[in-house]
């Protein structure tokens, strides 16, 4: 066997030549784990911009933070939204624009990137987004359906042979081993 130190040199040496797959690794007793961040792809869509609201709470956080270091990040968007609220539509009207700014300009880079795409792939982003509405639908269908009372499944054997056998069963413990 190895000693311990050569495994994990060999480790970071292995987790440095996959650096270049993924953003960061974090190498534990000889595995290496890769960590991927959620960043924005060159290659994938645009995104979408952010509204005048939003561009109002990332510029008064900073600020809103200073003034009150004691505060939890919730009250503090509770903050800005009040202050948000109490402004007038002339004072909103600076992030609104640079928000249609940020539309138009998004809408151009959409377009862009939709004329490179080829027809398989036009087609498979079809597919993935009628999988994400069925999905969606489904979810909604079944709220509604436990929201209006729908009765429950019928019991299993094993959830009656367990609900039977719990009180003889409550002290012991099973023994596993690995």
């Amino acid at each position: 066997m190895a000693p311990y130190n050569l495994l994990t040199a060999t480790a970071s040496l292995v987790a440095r030549s996959f650096s270049a797959f993924y953003t960061n690794t974090i190498v534990y007793n000889a595995h290496i784990f890769p960590v991927k961040y959620l960043t924005s792809q060159t290659s994938g869509p645009p995104k979408r911009p952010l509204n005048g609201y939003m561009r109002y709470v990332l510029q008064q956080k900073p600020f809103v933070t200073s003034q009150n270091p004691e505060i939890k990040l919730v009250d503090v968007v509770r903050k800005i939204a009040q202050q948000w609220r109490m402004m007038s539509p002339e004072e909103k009207q600076p992030f609104q624009e640079a928000s249609v700014q940020a539309m138009k300009q998004f809408k151009v880079d959409l377009e862009k990137y939709q004329s490179q795409l080829t027809p398989a792939q036009l087609q498979q982003q079809a597919v993935e987004r009628r999988q994400r509405l069925a999905k969606r639908k489904a979810i909604r269908k079944k709220r509604e359906l436990t929201i209006l009372g729908k009765p429950k499944r019928p019991r299993t054997p094993f959830n009656i042979f367990m609900s039977e056998h719990f009180q003889e069963a409550r002290g012991a413990t099973t023994q596993v081993e690995f």
